[in-house]
């Protein structure tokens, strides 16, 4: 007999020690104990009951395990591979979906505890309501969907580039000269006048101009080849007007003859599209910073980098007008060309010089002020759409410049402390023309800093879905119709309505226009900037606008 603890009425009582036996004949496989509930559990807590496991792992692997088992093979080693990587990146990302969840978690626990009435002393209503937005950090779709979506938008936006790069070499080698103007050239018609063409020679007006006839000669020698090897850069107008801002332009950098042309590509309805020159193709100067009156090289464009030029030499819109000097902002290359470019050319050199890196020294300074960052990373949304109504309250000529006791103005009223001596280097750099004005967007850009271009792609492109007609502002009746806060964190827990949030939203926005029946897009850009310096990813940071605006 083997003891047995707990095994109750079923099995014989010894007086003496108070255990319960069961009879062992050895016909049981193994010892099992009865517990309170009447279930059977294995035990392993005696001798025997050890040995027979053992016993029975040691058959077990006798029989599964042959003795001649030959080496795994090259296809079955690179299956598991492949398997043991699928693992560890689904693992991987299995961490990166918690670590997001709490962080979602925290902000929807801090935005919660705000709406609630867990007021912050240096905080306002406003500043609150703004910072409600930054819970938007979730993803909007499943990675299936994400996958999809991003394919299409890709291969649509390489589609408009290939149009835009097959209307370039169009243009730039169909020289019609049959039809050039200076065909008819004065000597011609003054032969014609007198008589002197010729007998049996018909009039001009009547003559059947052909290729092999005509006795001008194209202005380019350019071929095919030679315009290959070219730089490709998609770019952006900085301006306050939406309707400019949210052209898409496409830039070709020529490295034959080291011209660039800029090329606007239009869409009209769904199918019909087209691309117009915005620059035409030439050798330019900069019109501005230290590089003034050199012409662009191959280390002028990269992400980020200004290009300007002389408004009143192109065929611009009216708006551009105002401006004497136009800037485009690029925005993406092509990575691929510039490397290609960069092995072919001899010449290539990133030259910085000091006065560039001297500049550079005061904006990182003055951005990174601590006074200035604790200010901005609760107050970024109201100060930064606060000055921007303010300047544009101000500037009673409506072309962006101010003077330099304006700015001071503006940062004492919004109490943005900047030491003098910051201040001074600060403007000696912007008022490069030396004529007492600086464009306050400027302005606001080299003291609080700027979002980088992925983060501006998306500002961009939720506006253009707001403004579907272009005209530069977008009423506040089609914001609200467009505002989706269905994901909202704080919605999804059921600790606010759809409808708060979203006044919430209309409220801040709607503080920061002049008008507050309709927003534009400065307007638009402005909140999100502010929003922006309080969001450290760049992910995060498209997923506010991913979720609300369905982009």
């Amino acid at each position: 007999r083997v003891p047995c603890l707990d095994l109750g009425s079923l099995g014989d009582s010894d007086e003496e020690d108070g255990n319960s036996y069961i009879p062992y004949s050895g016909s049981y496989p193994h010892i099992c104990r009865l517990d309170s509930s009447s279930n059977w559990r294995a035990s392993l807590q005696t001798p025997y009951a050890q040995h027979h496991q053992a016993q029975q792992r040691s058959v077990l692997q006798q029989k599964t395990i042959p003795e001649n088992l030959p080496s795994p093979t090259d296809r079955y080693k690179l299956k598991y591979r492949q398997y043991e990587a699928d693992m560890k990146e689904e693992y991987k990302q299995y961490s990166q979906r918690i670590a997001e969840k709490k962080k979602d978690h925290l902000r929807c626990a801090e935005a919660s505890m705000k709406l609630e009435g867990g007021h912050n002393d240096d905080l306002t209503a406003l500043d609150e309501k703004a910072l409600l937005q930054q819970c938007y950090t979730g993803k909007p779709y499943n990675k299936q969907h994400s996958i999809r979506k991003s394919e299409a938008e890709d291969v649509a936006a390489e589609r408009r580039k290939q149009a835009v790069v097959e209307q370039v070499m169009v243009d730039q080698l169909s020289r019609a000269v049959i039809s050039d103007p200076e065909q008819s050239t004065r000597a011609d018609v003054c032969k014609e006048a007198h008589g002197l063409l010729g007998f049996g020679t018909a009039p001009m007006r009547f003559r059947k101009r052909t290729l092999h006839e005509t006795k001008i000669r194209t202005k380019s020698g350019l071929t095919e080849n030679m315009l290959s090897n070219k730089l490709r850069f998609d770019s952006r107008i900085i301006s306050r007007n939406g309707r400019d801002a949210c052209r898409e332009l496409i830039g070709f950098f020529f490295a034959c003859d080291r011209s660039l042309t800029v090329y606007e590509f239009r869409q009209f309805g769904k199918n019909r599209t087209n691309a117009l020159p915005f620059i035409q193709k030439g050798v330019y100067e900069h019109q501005r910073g230290q590089k003034k009156g050199k012409a662009y090289d191959l280390s002028d464009f990269y992400i980020g980098a200004n290009l300007t030029f002389r408004s009143f030499d192109h065929n611009l819109p009216e708006s551009f007008k105002q401006n004497p000097v136009v800037t485009l902002r690029v925005t993406s290359i092509d990575e691929a060309a510039m490397d290609f470019l960069k092995a072919a050319s001899m010449k290539f050199k990133q030259e910085c010089s000091k006065q560039v890196v001297d500049n550079s020294k005061v904006f990182k300074k003055i951005q990174g002020l601590c006074v200035l960052r604790e200010t901005l990373s609760k107050r970024g949304v109201r100060v930064i759409t606060g000055l921007g109504k303010y300047f544009r309250h101000i500037d009673k000529n409506k072309n962006g410049f101010l003077a330099q006791a304006d700015f001071k103005e503006a940062l004492k009223l919004f109490h943005v402390e900047i030491p003098e001596g910051d201040f001074e280097s600060l403007w000696l750099i912007l008022d490069d023309s030396k004529n007492g004005k600086v464009d306050y967007g400027e302005f606001t850009r080299a003291v609080f800093g700027e979002m980088n271009e992925y983060r501006k792609a998306f500002v961009r492109k939720a506006y253009m879905k707001l403004d579907f007609n272009k005209t530069g502002s977008v009423p506040m009746v089609d914001i609200r119709k467009c505002y989706c806060a269905k994901k909202h964190p704080l919605v999804l827990a059921g600790k606010a309505t759809e409808e708060e949030i979203k006044s919430s939203f209309l409220e801040t926005l709607g503080e920061s226009c002049s008008n507050p029946n309709e927003v534009s897009y400065s307007e638009f850009e402005d909140y999100y900037e502010g929003l922006s310096i309080g969001i450290m990813d760049d992910e995060d940071f498209v997923n506010i606008l991913r979720n609300p605006w369905g982009i």
